[in-house]
Parts: structure tokens; C-alpha cells; sequence
């Protein structure tokens, strides 16, 4: 008996050592580092626009053993693992293309923790790379010319074929039905010069167009002292609530109609009785907009937003450098309700401290500036043609020279408001959500045409059979998250038909500043502009 117990003592022995030999060789290791192509990079980063072939180096604690791999732990979504060979050396693991991967596909690999490799994973280990959009051309080359033009006739087309049909204004965004925008539609009004200038449309049909919407707006439309909202029923004419608190007169939105208007009577100057009414509803829109009200009693400064229900509570006073530089020029050029010049430099400049940011998304050297011209405008503040000229820049090179992983490139490029993946922002180099909007590059044809001209060709060639469509270019893409807008957006169209105009013929630049009221009010600012 003794003999047998002394037996199983020895093998029970024996075992215990054989499992802890076996416990002791699985070692466990974690990752030094991880490299994609070369370069060190974080776990968390992700690769965009990759093409060619491709290696992941991930470097552990300790060697490895691939006759011990379990390819349960490894695993490959986007593409197939057999797509990669797999090899160790020593303390790293390869992961290596062997074939051509498809096309602007997220392809991710997960390590899971556990026994593998011949050693003890004790986490996840997750990491992806975004292959490039497929490069070949999606329609037939055209001439530059020709590009040129179809995108500006095929984005005029928001503004005319879908124009609300009642109230003639521009729709918010496709899909919304009644909800018509009054900047956009601004904007929407300024297009219908240029359609009549390339034959789109006859100036019989602009005419009859524009007097539909001056007439909704005069007898229809609801307004606050003279201010439209930002956004109206098409229909009605009531007021559709921006926010909470915005649910009454937007000056900004207002001035951006206005300086469409204002363009727009200057274009119609023949003596017949529809243009003549036109005038005469534009001037009357024009004198009634009571700009001093805004200085909410009298104050240095003019407010953005003032309601009946809510009176200023949202308190945001229209202060550069924004998009709203347009809402001073206007209120002093107001023949009836003018701001005062210190209003101006103490309001918008900030008492002389307002600053220019290149940085800033790029819609702030275009809302203003679709009709005031930039090229020869200076005031004590700035030469306005190279501070818009600047901030392109500064945009096109954050995008051409990006380090990141959007996808950017100097074909690639534009960062402005718009849609996102998550819902609509302003992004700008300074707020880079990895999101191109087409609007930010195309308007910005009169400052940087070579890098504009790239850009369309890209979006239009490259990406078109996801970011072409019935109206133009689609609102945006991201291309790290393979998302393309379904959406377009007035306050974003409207800006590429005008500027691309500008650029060509300067039409809108040159009929809202022969406006006399406009040339009395850039005077009294200070501004020269010959």
C-alpha cells in the first residue's frame, strides 16, 4: 500500500512539474509597438487612401512562435486573411498584402487575447486601414470648359427646378418640403442672372421668377421689423423655428437676402413693367428692414437674432471676423434705417481688435463676399483680397499637406459647413472632422482657380459615382468613415454657382456694387473698393 500511494505521489509529482514547465513556456507578452508600411503609428490610427501593398509590424515583448499559430485568434474583415501572409521574426509579427485589395474598403484585423503564437495575449488588439477610392475615370473626359459649365448648370437647377412652387424660394435641403431657407434663397436669387446670362433659362422666365418670390416676400412672408427668419413655410409664410429661442427675425440670413436682392435689381434695369416692378418690390423690402432696431436700444453693435416671444435672449451680437461682415455694409447702406460708423468699428471690429483667422471654415470669405466684391475692397481693417485669398490657402495647404488619415489631398480639399457623419458642423482646420465639402473649393475659384480647378475635376472624375447627382455635387464626404452626404443644401450650392461666376465674369460682383446705396455705404465705413 505504501508502495502504491508513494507511486501516485511520485506521478502526481511528475505531473504538477510537466504543467508547470508547460504554464512557464506560454509566456505572457504585450505590444511594444506597431508600424503600417514603415512608420510607427498608434494602435488607434487609421490609414486612408491606401494603395499598393501593404504591412503591419507588430512588435511584442517577447519571440513568437508561428507553428503555434491559431488563426481563430487573428481574424480579417473587409477582406479575406489568405489575402495577407503571415510570418514572425522573433519578437514581431508580419502581416503582408499578397494581392490587390478592393477598393475603398475598411479592412480591420482583430488579435484576440488568449494562447497564441506561443505566447499569452492578455488583451484585444484591434486595427484598420481605409484602402483608396478606386482612381479611374466615372464618365467620359470633357474639356475644362465644358466641366466648368456642367457643374454650374447642373447645381443652378437646385435653385430653378426646385424651387418651392408656391414661393419660388430655395428649400432648405432636399427633402424639406416646405421649409424654404431665407439665406439660402439669397443666395437661390443671385443664380438666376447667371442662368439667364448662359441661356438656361429666358429673362422673361428669371423676371417672372424673381416677381413671384419679392412679391411672397413683401405680401406673405413673415417679418420682425423688417427682418425675415431663417427659415419660413414656403406655403404660408410663417415662421418655421430655427431653434428654441430662434423663432423670429435672423439679421445675418436677412442681409444675405438682401445683398441677392440688391444684386438682382441692378440686373433687371429694363424699363418694362415687369422689371420695373421688381425694382420698385426690391426697394421697398430694401427700405424697410429696420437695421437700428438690431442694436438692441441703441448699443455699439448690432444682435444677430430677436424674437416677439423671446425678445434677445439669445444675445449674440454680430462681432468679426464671421460671415456676417455683409450685415454691417447693409445697415449703413440702409437709405433709411443706417447704422452709425462706430457701430461698425466697435461692433464688428471689436473697438479695432478684430482678427482674421485662416483657420476659420471657408464659407467666411464667400457668404459676404458673393456680391461685395473683394478685389480692390480695403478698409483700416484689411485688404479683403488677400485676406480671402489667405484663408483659401491656409485651407487648400492644411488639406494637400495633411499628415493625418482623412484622405486629403491637393486634389482632395475643402473644409467648410456642412453635413457630416454625425449630423452638420463647421469644419475647418481648426474643427477637422475629416470632412470635404465641395462648396468650400468651388467658391473658392476666384482666390486659388488652379487648386479649385483640381479639386472639381477629382470630385467630378474620382468620386463622382458617389458625389455627383441630380443637383450637382452631393453636400459632402468623409472619405476615413466611406461616407458620402445624400444630401445637397441651398446655403452650400448657391455659393458655387455665384463664385464660379465671379471668377469667369465677375456678373455679381459688378451688379451689387454699381448699387448706389451699396457705394454710399461702404463710403461711410471707410471702405475704398476702385
Amino acid at each position: 500500500m505504501k508502495k502504491i500511494f508513494g507511486l501516485f505521489i511520485s506521478l502526481l509529482s511528475l505531473f504538477s512539474c510537466s504543467s508547470l514547465k508547460e504554464e512557464v513556456k506560454i509566456e505572457k507578452v504585450q505590444l511594444v509597438s506597431i508600424s503600417f508600411n514603415g512608420k510607427v503609428i498608434p494602435l488607434t490610427k487609421v490609414p486612408t487612401g491606401v494603395s499598393g501593398d501593404v504591412e503591419y509590424v507588430l512588435t511584442f515583448t517577447k519571440n513568437l512562435d508561428f507553428t503555434s499559430f491559431n488563426s481563430n485568434r487573428l481574424t480579417c474583415s473587409g477582406a479575406s486573411l489568405s489575402d495577407f501572409d503571415l510570418y514572425v521574426n522573433g519578437e514581431e509579427l508580419h502581416i503582408k498584402s499578397n494581392t490587390t485589395l478592393p477598393y475603398f474598403k475598411k479592412i480591420t484585423f482583430r488579435l484576440y487575447k488568449g494562447e497564441n503564437l506561443g505566447v499569452q495575449f492578455t488583451e484585444d488588439y484591434s486595427f484598420s486601414f481605409v484602402t483608396e477610392y478606386d482612381p479611374s475615370d466615372k464618365f467620359e473626359r470633357i474639356s475644362e470648359e465644358k466641366l466648368f459649365e456642367k457643374v454650374q448648370k447642373t447645381t443652378f437647377s437646385y435653385f430653378w427646378d426646385y424651387a418651392h412652387p408656391v414661393s419660388g424660394l430655395a428649400r432648405e435641403r432636399l427633402g424639406s418640403e416646405n421649409t424654404v431657407t431665407i439665406g439660402g434663397s439669397g443666395f437661390g436669387v443671385m443664380c438666376i442672372p447667371i442662368g439667364i446670362e448662359h441661356g438656361w433659362i429666358t429673362r422673361e422666365q428669371g423676371a417672372q421668377q424673381i416677381l413671384k418670390i419679392v412679391t411672397f416676400l413683401g405680401e406673405k412672408a413673415q417679418r420682425f421689423h423688417g427682418a425675415w427668419p431663417h427659415w419660413l413655410d414656403g406655403q404660408s409664410g410663417a415662421v418655421k423655428a430655427f431653434s428654441t429661442y430662434d423663432d423670429g427675425a435672423d439679421l445675418v440670413e436677412t442681409a444675405f437676402m438682401i445683398e441677392g436682392l440688391l444684386a438682382v435689381k441692378e440686373y433687371f434695369s429694363k424699363e418694362d413693367a415687369i422689371e420695373s416692378e421688381i425694382r420698385s418690390r426690391i426697394q421697398r423690402l430694401w427700405e424697410e428692414v429696420e437695421w437700428t432696431w438690431f442694436q438692441n436700444g441703441g448699443q455699439k453693435k448690432l444682435f444677430w437674432h430677436w424674437s416677439e416671444n423671446y425678445g434677445w435672449k439669445m444675445n449674440m451680437p454680430i462681432s468679426g471676423w464671421n460671415e456676417g461682415l455683409i450685415t454691417y455694409i447693409l445697415a449703413a447702406a440702409s437709405p433709411t434705417y443706417s447704422i452709425e460708423k462706430d457701430v461698425y468699428d466697435d461692433g464688428w471690429a471689436n473697438g479695432g481688435k478684430i482678427t482674421f483667422n485662416p483657420k476659420s471654415p471657408m464659407f467666411f470669405a464667400h457668404y459676404s463676399f458673393l456680391g461685395l466684391d473683394p478685389r480692390k475692397l480695403e478698409d483700416k481693417y484689411g485688404d479683403y483680397w488677400d485676406i480671402n485669398t489667405t484663408h483659401a490657402l491656409a485651407n487648400y495647404n492644411y488639406c494637400a499637406s495633411s499628415k493625418g488619415d482623412n484622405g486629403y489631398s491637393s486634389s482632395c480639399w475643402g473644409l467648410t459647413a456642412s453635413d457630416y457623419y454625425k449630423g452638420y458642423t463647421a469644419s475647418s482646420p481648426s474643427n477637422d472632422t475629416g470632412t470635404v465639402a465641395p462648396t468650400a473649393a468651388l467658391a473658392d475659384f476666384p482666390y486659388v482657380p488652379e487648386h479649385s480647378r483640381d479639386a472639381m475635376e477629382y470630385f467630378y472624375y474620382v468620386l463622382g459615382d458617389r458625389l455627383w447627382g441630380e443637383y450637382g455635387f452631393k453636400d459632402a464626404f468623409a472619405l476615413k468613415q466611406q461616407w458620402f452626404a445624400s444630401s445637397y443644401i441651398a446655403i452650400d450650392q448657391g455659393p458655387i454657382v455665384i463664385m464660379m461666376e465671379n471668377y469667369k465674369t465677375g456678373l455679381l460682383w459688378n451688379c451689387f456694387m454699381r448699387n448706389e446705396d451699396v457705394q454710399r455705404g461702404l463710403e461711410k465705413l471707410g471702405f475704398t473698393y476702385k
